[in-house]
């Protein structure tokens, strides 16, 4: 069931863009929180980054780093969905993104631990009557069958997506970041085309080069969706994040893609997955993450005629 917590019903939250009571209809995005963080294999935590989030945004600017302003971006908070059956969170998160989709609503959603994004792919599967991409950020590929008997854990995220009617072969899926893989995730990958860029790839290619191979890709689907694990980040950049992986992304790296990800596809929604505040006192990950949020809320301000530039 989806709760608004004090932050969710304040509009200086998001950067003071909140715009509490509003109809789906009235807003540039829609975002809320999966504090669920049940799906991992290692170490927890997650389920505490939305609220968290949304606290440290009261006092923070809707601003690009190029200083690009959005002021007249309106976004609705709806809130989290709480709970603690997940076949039920799951479904009615399943279920919500369904409608924004088919109202060509944009969101965005903050986790809870990766397994989350699975519903929400599978809400978009459901709004489509055509194939869309994906875009995996991430240290890890999250394509086993399943972890430790589970084959919703946040390291199947992305081959529950290959199940999904819309994803109709490995080409929707481009994957980058990546530099861990599990030993069924080797097996699975014999003979397919999977479209990976590695941590090193990004490093040795560039991340520009990086970022257009991916929009030459994924311009195949008029809609795309990205799923930005806060692990693809170096953990001198994010440390607080259940697996994290040296060699990753650095942060001018994870900006200069994102930045050109958005300007170059259509993305429909993003979400932001895997910071897990109890694991870093400083709140390294969840800054980066607010950081990310804002340029990506700014790229679609700018494709809305709602940026300033400085």
């Amino acid at each position: 069931m989806l709760k608004q917590n004090e932050h969710a019903k304040k509009s200086a939250t998001w950067f003071g863009l909140n715009t509490p009571g509003a109809e789906i209809a009235d807003v540039d995005a829609v975002i809320f929180g999966i504090p669920y963080d049940g799906g991992v294999s290692y170490r927890g935590g997650a389920a505490q980054a939305p609220d968290l989030l949304r606290a440290n945004t009261d006092h923070a600017t809707p601003c690009t780093e190029r200083l690009g302003f959005y002021r007249d971006f309106r976004v609705l908070d709806a809130g989290n969905f709480d709970g603690t059956d997940r076949d039920e969170i799951f479904a009615e998160v399943q279920e919500y993104v369904e409608t924004l989709v088919r109202n060509d609503v944009r969101f965005t959603m903050i986790g809870g631990d990766h397994s989350v994004t699975i519903p929400v792919e599978r809400g978009i599967n459901a709004a489509l009557d055509e194939p869309f991409g994906i875009i995996h950020i991430d240290a890890h590929m999250d394509l086993s069958y399943e972890l430790e008997g589970d084959p919703l854990s946040h390291g199947s995220t992305e081959q529950r997506a290959l199940e999904m009617s819309n994803i109709t072969s490995e080409e929707n899926l481009y994957f980058i970041g990546i530099r861990s893989i599990e030993p069924d995730e080797f097996e699975f990958h014999i003979g397919r085309n999977l479209q990976i860029k590695t941590s090193w790839d990004c490093y040795k290619e560039g991340i520009e080069a990086v970022a257009d191979d991916c929009i030459t890709k994924m311009r195949n689907f008029s809609k795309v969706y990205l799923t930005f694990d806060i692990d693809a980040l170096d953990p001198a950049y994010a440390a607080g994040t259940g697996t994290p992986q040296f060699g990753g992304l650095t942060s001018r790296m994870a900006m200069t893609l994102l930045q050109r990800l958005f300007a170059g596809l259509n993305i429909i929604g993003f979400d932001i997955v895997e910071i897990a505040p109890p694991l870093d006192d400083s709140l390294a990950s969840m800054y980066a993450g607010r950081k990310l949020l804002t340029e990506g809320w700014g790229a679609w301000a700018d494709s809305l005629g709602k940026l300033v530039r400085f």
